[in-house]
């Protein structure tokens, strides 16, 4: 009877240590810690920003004074920078290396949609709508809450697609202007003085979107550093992407996985397609850029202000 007892009572006591919970510093031991860091950008997207960001800079700081060259603060800068020949000479190898980044950011979008099969997020639909309006009614106090935004918000899609088009305008005036007697092969020649406005005020535009729009987004407002680490800190993520932090946090996968039999088959044909159009576009970029034998030395500024005695009206 003894034994019965105090075999009931061991139970008992076991029973109650498997029910009861456990102390409250093994509970917050054993828990994960939710991460602080959520990924954003891969490596390849860091190194098309890292290419966009040098060459355009470069372009802006040799191409503006060029287009207000009669200014003192331009012929001062063009100075400095070695004249107006060493300028010339380093805007068009930054703009040889912007193409390039363009090249190269395509056959990764290739790669992403082909190969990896992801959605094409960049693309603007009916919830950025949705997201631009209720936006503006939670900054004018109109609504109590701010939407709730997938991995890439409208602003930073509308950035994108502005990059797009700008990049477009500035490599096709650019040609025209690195090759005017071929251009005028085929166009009138009222086309030079027009792809020259266009080329020029298209990169004051994007100089001012890059100073106001991008700069404050991601250096003022709050300093966002996932374009160079790859990961955002969870504030900035439940602020500007909360849809995306919800996915990840329920176990979603920052990029989808293919298997791998499927994804081999497909990065084969792939990197053969790569390889092929990646030849004949530097071909035809060799031939863009060497084609017409572009002037780069200028008159000297005391020859042509002689000449200018005897072209001088009356």
């Amino acid at each position: 009877m003894e034994q019965t007892e105090e075999t009931t009572a061991v139970v008992a006591t076991e029973t109650a240590e498997t029910i009861a919970p456990p102390p409250a510093e093994t509970t917050a031991a054993a828990k994960p810690e939710r991460p602080d860091q959520y990924p954003r950008f891969r490596l390849a997207a860091r190194i098309e920003h890292a290419i966009l960001m040098t060459s355009f800079t470069v372009l802006t700081v040799t191409g503006i004074p060029q287009m207000y060259a009669w200014a003192e603060w331009a012929k001062w800068s063009i100075d400095m920078m070695g004249g107006i020949e060493t300028v010339r000479i380093i805007h068009r190898t930054s703009a040889i290396i912007l193409i390039l980044g363009t090249v190269y950011h395509l056959f990764t979008s290739g790669y992403r949609f082909y190969v990896k099969r992801e959605p094409m997020r960049m693309l603007l639909n009916l919830k950025d709508a949705r997201d631009i309006w209720d936006t503006i009614r939670f900054n004018l106090g109109f609504a109590d809450h701010h939407p709730k935004m997938p991995k890439f918000n409208f602003g930073e899609k509308l950035e994108y697609w502005a990059v797009v088009w700008g990049t477009a305008v500035m490599i096709i005036t650019g040609f025209m202007l690195w090759n005017p007697i071929s251009t005028t092969a085929f166009l009138p020649g009222e086309i030079i003085p027009a792809a020259k406005a266009a080329h020029g005020y298209e990169a004051v535009l994007a100089a001012l979107a890059i100073v106001i729009w991008h700069m404050y987004n991601v250096h003022i407002k709050a300093f966002n550093p996932s374009i160079f680490t790859g990961y955002l800190p969870r504030d900035q993520m439940e602020e500007e992407h909360a849809l995306e932090l919800a996915r990840l946090e329920a176990g979603g996968d920052p990029w989808p996985e293919v298997a791998l039999p499927v994804l081999e088959d497909r990065r084969r044909k792939y990197m053969i397609f790569t390889a092929v159009a990646g030849t004949l576009i530097l071909i035809l970029l060799y031939w863009a850029f060497t084609y017409e034998q572009t002037a780069i030395e200028t008159v000297p500024r005391a020859v042509r202000d002689a000449l200018a005695i005897f072209t001088a009206p009356g």
